[in-house]
């Protein structure tokens, strides 16, 4: 199973901000959307960074309230790890823990084409496996 049939079933909305957005609106974008980690992209639609709630809460800690008004490039990861479309779903959910990281832009190219995370990763496993424990059940009643 690959990243692009993970895109195909939860969709390739991808919500981004700009660098010099203050950490107050970036969160109101993660709230509205109801999602963990917001890209940060350039003029040219390059990916600079990734903001996710994991960092607004680890500057909270060091700088308290004040953290909203910060600008996100001051707040974010830069340069986040990415996959393409390609990646297998076993090479993400290796890749993501190693490294700790929540959510993945995915890239084809130099376009972002969707963005998924180790929610997604998971559910899509555990339907894997339901569907294998499906075929076998009704493999074994046909014998």
């Amino acid at each position: 199973m690959k990243v692009a049939n993970i895109l195909e079933h939860k969709g390739a909305a991808v919500y981004a901000v700009k660098s010099d957005d203050t950490v107050a609106e970036a969160v109101a974008v993660l709230n509205e959307r109801n999602i963990g980690a917001v890209l940060v992209m350039d003029e040219e639609d390059a990916i600079v960074g990734i903001l996710s709630e994991r960092d607004v809460v680890r500057k909270l800690g060091s700088k308290g309230a004040s953290v909203t008004a910060m600008s996100v490039r001051d707040c974010m990861t830069p340069s986040p790890f990415t996959c393409s479309p390609e990646s297998t779903v076993n090479e993400l959910m290796e890749e993501m823990t190693r490294k700790r990281i929540r959510h993945l832009p995915v890239v084809n190219g130099a376009a972002v084409v969707g963005v998924v995370s180790i929610g997604d990763v998971v559910k899509r496993k555990i339907d894997l496996a339901e569907q294998e424990a499906k075929a076998l059940k009704e493999y074994i009643a046909a014998c």
